[in-house]
């Protein structure tokens, strides 16, 4: 029980774009990857805190597809990091029934050693029935509506598929995690008010949480505080009450 969270109104899923590591640095002098590594505390107590308040799924938003235009010492140690992230945490969140999945584009350039740790967890914790943790890793939500559109232009091509029975259901079904529920609520950190290409299809209807707080200075009680918010808003999806 979190105080002032009615237990029986907390949002199935939870989506999170985790912004401000560099900034974070910067206003320290620290150079940015010091910002990214201070972002893995503020990941896990916030995962804590999912945990705490019964979510039933959580997504972040950790590598984007634009993220490879960084600079090429910060990719690397985004790929390294990330797969550390993996090794030090992976067993904790079995033991605890979390089951892990990732979203994005697995070819290209991310590694075969990232792409190998990735496969293991989720082979790992594949049949865990606690809170699903999925996280989005070269991913982009223009990205994803790309593949879904070339999966089903293929299934015509092959006389699989009339384009007339292209409905939003066959979309959902090309996605990337189609069995993953909409967002009901996804935040945005470090004062940017957009989603920046984030859940694009599946936010459609979600309700929006902005706070100035970098990501790595975020916990638990920041979470508390969207979810709070978003229980007092009302949701109508298109229709009046």
């Amino acid at each position: 029980m979190v105080k002032g969270i009615d237990p029986k109104r907390v949002p199935a899923h939870v989506a999170i774009v985790m912004d401000g590591n560099g900034r974070w640095a910067r206003q320290r002098g620290l150079p940015r990857v010091d910002g990214h590594a201070a972002g893995e505390d503020a990941l896990f107590d916030t995962v804590e805190g999912a945990l705490a308040l019964g979510l039933g799924w959580l997504t972040v938003f950790a590598f984007s597809t634009e993220n490879w235009r960084r600079p090429l010492d910060e990719v690397r140690f985004l790929m390294d990091f990330n797969e550390g992230i993996l090794v030090r945490h992976r067993d904790d969140l079995h033991a605890r029934g979390v089951r892990m999945r990732f979203m994005g584009r697995r070819a290209g350039r991310v590694p075969r050693r990232v792409l190998r740790r990735m496969e293991e967890t989720e082979a790992l914790t594949r049949r865990n029935r606690g809170m699903t943790l999925t996280i989005a890793f070269n991913y982009g939500g223009r990205a994803e509506i790309v593949d879904a559109a070339r999966s089903l232009a293929a299934e015509v091509a092959a006389g699989r598929l009339e384009p007339d029975r292209i409905d939003e259901a066959r979309v959902r079904r090309a996605l990337y995690a189609p069995d993953m529920p909409d967002p009901d609520l996804v935040i945005r950190t470090s004062g940017e008010s957009r989603i920046s290409n984030f859940l694009l299809w599946e936010a459609a209807y979600s309700e929006l949480f902005f706070t100035d707080v970098l990501w790595p200075d975020f916990r638990r009680d920041h979470l508390f505080e969207a979810v709070r918010d978003f229980q007092r808003r009302e949701r109508r999806f298109g229709a009046i009450r």
